[in-house]
């Protein structure tokens, strides 16, 4: 019981560790390009006004996430959600990979176990399953031919 325990513990902080290596991916390498690409869009800004007519206290437009959490302006933080969903993604994709591994190499551990030599044989005149060894017929009383030989 202990070592599960200690198993666990351990992949959950590696878990959380892993979790913050992949946001800094998504935010600091995967979205920088695609913003470019799309037009120079910072996706951790990205956001959709929910009162359009609210402005920061000098009149200015609200235009970042950091601008609308300085006013209290309510917004959909769409880029941040979108920087949220990449990393599950990415996580999950990893967890995937890491599970099938673990199957494919308990798969490869397992060996086929060859099929116990049969024992027993069917009696040619009742069809009931005998002693391969048997002289008789349990069943019937039948007199049975030679019987096969046994081998170790």
């Amino acid at each position: 019981m202990r070592g599960n325990v200690i198993d666990l513990a351990i992949g959950v902080v590696i878990g959380g560790a892993f979790g913050k290596i992949v946001t800094s991916i998504v935010n600091d390498i995967i979205m920088p390009p695609i913003g470019v690409l799309l037009g120079g869009v910072n996706f951790k800004d990205l956001i959709i006004k929910l009162k359009p007519d609210m402005q920061m206290p000098d009149g200015s437009e609200i235009s970042t996430l950091a601008d609308a959490n300085a006013v209290g302006a309510p917004v959909l933080a769409i880029g941040q959600f979108i920087n949220t969903m990449i990393d599950f993604l990415i996580i999950a994709f990893c967890i995937f990979m890491l599970v099938k591994g673990i199957n494919w190499v308990k798969n490869r551990e397992r060996t086929e176990e060859p099929a116990p030599e049969k024992t027993t044989k069917e009696c040619p005149y009742c069809l009931s399953e005998i002693p391969k060894a048997a002289t008789r017929c349990s069943q019937c009383t039948s007199v049975l031919p030679e019987p096969e030989a046994v081998q170790p």
